[in-house]
C-alpha cells in the first residue's frame, strides 16, 4: 500500500491586498486620474515656456519699449504682443490651481464617494473582503498624494518665476502685488492645503448624502465658502505692522494694508474725516498724524503657514468626520 503524502497548497499568487485596493480605485477612476495628469502636464509645460522663451521674448519688448528706466513711457502701461503671451501663460496656470479646490470637491463628492454609494458599488466592494474603513481610506489617501504631487510641483514652478530676478515683467506689465489672492494663494503652501481640504469636504459630502449630484453641489459649495472665509480671515492671521507719519508726509505703504485712518490729539484712531485735503481740515478736526497698519512682505510666509493649517485643521476635521460617519453606518465591518 501506497502512502500518500500531503502536499500543502501552493499559495495563489496574486496582488497583495493594499497593492490591489489601490489599483482597483486608479481603474475605477482613470478618467480623472488621465485628466488630472492631462492638467499637470499643461500647467508645467506652460509655465517652463514662460520661464524661457516667453520671458525672453517679453523682456526684449519690455527693452525696445524703454519700459525699464525709473520713469517708463505710456506705451508701458499696456501689454505688446510678447508680453501679453507671457501674462496668459501665467493666468493659465494660476487660474488652475484657483480653480482647482472647487474641481476636486466636486469630483470628489460626486464621483469619487456619492456615485459609488448611490450605486452600490461601495457595498459590493465591501463584500470582497475590503472593509469599510480601507476603502474610505483608499479612496482619502491616493487622491491627496496625487493632488499634492501636481499641485506641488506647479506651485514650485510659480514661486521660481515670481521670485525671479528676470521676472520684472509681470511686475511692471500687470501690477500684482504679493498679497493679491491670485498671486498669495498660489505661490505658497496655501494651494496644497486648499485642495486637500477639498477633498476631505467632497468625500464627507458623498458619505453624507450617498447621491452623485446633491453630494457635487454640496462640496463645491463648502469648498467656495471655506475659500471665501479664508480670504476674508486673511489679513488677521498675523499681527500687522504699524506706521505713523505726519498728515504732511503721506508715504506708499509696501504692504498689503489692512486699516488706516487719522489719529487726534488724543491718540486715537479714527477715520479719515469728510473734509480731508482742504486746508484747514487738519485744525479744525484735531488731527495730528495718519496711520497704518499693515502687512509687509516679509509676513508672507507667516500669514502662508497660518492660512494652511487653518485649512488642513479643516481637512483633518472632515476626513475624521467621514470615518466616524461610516463607522456608525457600517458599525463592526469598519
Amino acid at each position: 500500500m501506497t502512502a500518500v503524502t500531503a502536499v500543502p497548497p501552493v499559495a495563489a499568487k496574486g496582488l497583495s491586498a493594499p497593492r490591489g485596493l489601490v489599483l482597483a480605485t486608479l481603474r475605477v477612476h482613470r478618467s480623472a486620474l488621465l485628466f488630472w495628469l492631462m492638467l499637470t502636464a499643461v500647467g508645467i509645460g506652460t509655465l517652463l515656456w514662460a520661464a524661457g522663451p516667453g520671458t525672453d521674448a517679453a523682456l526684449a519688448e519690455y527693452r525696445a519699449l524703454g519700459c525699464e528706466v525709473p520713469n517708463p513711457v505710456q506705451a508701458c502701461a499696456y501689454p505688446g504682443a510678447a508680453s501679453a503671451r507671457y501674462q496668459t501663460a501665467m493666468a493659465i496656470a494660476s487660474g488652475l490651481l484657483t480653480l482647482l479646490p472647487v474641481l476636486t470637491a466636486a469630483w470628489a463628492g460626486g464621483a469619487l464617494t456619492g456615485r459609488e454609494l448611490e450605486s452600490g458599488t461601495a457595498e459590493l466592494a465591501w463584500t470582497q473582503s475590503v472593509s469599510p474603513a480601507r476603502w474610505l481610506a483608499a479612496r482619502l489617501a491616493i487622491p491627496a498624494l496625487l493632488l499634492m504631487a501636481g499641485t506641488l510641483a506647479i506651485t514650485l514652478f510659480l514661486r521660481m518665476l515670481w521670485s525671479s530676478s528676470q521676472n520684472s515683467v509681470s511686475r511692471l506689465q500687470s501690477g500684482y502685488e504679493w498679497h493679491d489672492s491670485g498671486v498669495f494663494e498660489v505661490n505658497g503652501p496655501v494651494a496644497t492645503a486648499h485642495v486637500l481640504a477639498a477633498l476631505a469636504l467632497g468625500v464627507l459630502a458623498g458619505l453624507l448624502l450617498r447621491r452623485a449630484l446633491p453630494a457635487l453641489g454640496v462640496a463645491a459649495l463648502a469648498t467656495v465658502s471655506l475659500v471665501y472665509v479664508l480670504d476674508e480671515l486673511r489679513p488677521h492671521l498675523w499681527p500687522t505692522t504699524t506706521m505713523v507719519t505726519s498728515v504732511e508726509n503721506t508715504p506708499d505703504l509696501p504692504g498689503f494694508v489692512v486699516e488706516g485712518g487719522v489719529l487726534t490729539a488724543t491718540g486715537a484712531r479714527v477715520p479719515v474725516p469728510d473734509c480731508w485735503g482742504e486746508p484747514a481740515c487738519s485744525a479744525e478736526s484735531g488731527i495730528t498724524g495718519l496711520y497704518a497698519a499693515y502687512h509687509p512682505s516679509s509676513h508672507f510666509w507667516p500669514l502662508q503657514l497660518m492660512e494652511s493649517g487653518i485649512a488642513l485643521a479643516v481637512a483633518a476635521l472632515a476626513v475624521a468626520a467621514a470615518f466616524w460617519l461610516l463607522r456608525r453606518r457600517t458599525g463592526a465591518a469598519v
